[in-house]
């Protein structure tokens, strides 16, 4: 084999393995369009010395915060209310993957300014506070924070010829979807996809309910990957779509390599999904929900080491 032709595919896998960790991370729905879309992915002070290749050979779970921005027009994406909460644990040793959902209006405990909604966090702190906030209710840690605008999401989405999601129940939305949504498997693009995971208003279980059709589109994403990986120019043009909004800030391109790979392990039939529970309440004025910190103890501790998650979860 030439030169040329290893250089090539090295460039092609690298390709690869970005789009699919970013497209996997990439968690759509914030309630505003920002005026500039981008996305930003930032490794915490437990991704240090993280060898994201032993990982793969060792086992251990890799842990990504992803969080959709209700940035508005001219607010910075990174410093206002994190409207979509996935904290998502991956294993390339043994293939599984485990995406927990958190309501964004959980009341928690934030660091170092008391008790509040949990989406608060971004816009006191930014991504390390809100990663920080979202480990101390699971009980882990993420690695890294991926933060982005769904204007950005729907067009990856676009980018990428849509998407299949299975949808439990018909639905429809006053304000975001009052065209509805069918019962069973469904294809949704661009911004319909971010529609489908913004409406709640009509949904029996509310914000839980929308966290769930969260993770039913970010499952639709990487299937639809894996599924076209190998189509001439797809991953390149996907990528090409996410780049051009994302920022990093404490990597490297050999960490973005390692970590794409890891993703790429995943095996889509392997992916689990939950949303942790809670009961609704008022704190002051405020109608918040009270998270059930047990079962989202429980949630992180059962994917903490193989990415295997079953209590409360679905495949």
């Amino acid at each position: 084999m030439s030169r040329m032709t290893t250089f090539v595919r090295r460039r092609f896998l690298t390709t690869l393995a970005l789009g699919v960790v970013l497209a996997l991370t990439a968690v759509m729905v914030p309630d505003a369009q920002v005026a500039e879309p981008r996305a930003e992915l930032i490794a915490t002070k437990w991704a240090k010395g993280l060898d994201v290749a032993k990982f793969t050979r060792k086992g251990g779970t890799i842990w990504v915060l992803a969080v959709g921005s209700d940035a508005r027009p001219g607010q910075k994406t990174t410093r206002t209310r994190g409207d979509a909460l996935h904290l998502i644990g991956f294993n390339p040793s043994s293939g599984y993957a485990t995406d927990i959902s958190i309501p964004r209006d959980s009341y928690v405990n934030i660091p170092g300014h008391g008790r509040s909604k949990i989406n608060e966090a971004l816009l006191l702190g930014g991504p390390k506070l809100m990663g920080r906030a979202v480990g101390n209710l699971v009980g882990v840690q993420p690695q890294y924070v991926f933060v982005t605008s769904f204007s950005g999401m729907s067009d990856l989405v676009i980018g990428i010829g849509g998407v299949d999601v299975d949808n439990p129940r018909a639905f429809s939305d006053p304000y975001v979807a009052p065209y509805g949504f069918k019962k069973g498997r469904i294809h949704i693009s661009g911004p319909h996809s971010v529609d489908f995971a913004r409406a709640r208003k009509t949904l029996p279980g509310g914000d839980f309910d929308r966290s769930a059709n969260q993770s039913r589109v970010i499952r639709g994403i990487h299937r639809k990957i894996v599924a076209r990986q190998h189509d001439v120019g797809f991953m390149a043009k996907g990528v090409s779509l996410v780049m051009r909004k994302m920022h990093t800030t404490g990597l490297s391109g050999r960490d973005l390599y390692q970590l794409g790979n890891a993703v790429a392990a995943i095996n889509p039939a392997k992916v689990r999904t939950c949303v942790v529970p809670g009961g609704i309440g008022n704190a002051g004025a405020a109608s918040v929900v009270f998270p059930n910190v047990g079962a989202a103890r429980a949630m992180g501790n059962d994917a903490r080491h193989d990415g295997r998650l079953n209590r409360g979860c679905r495949g």
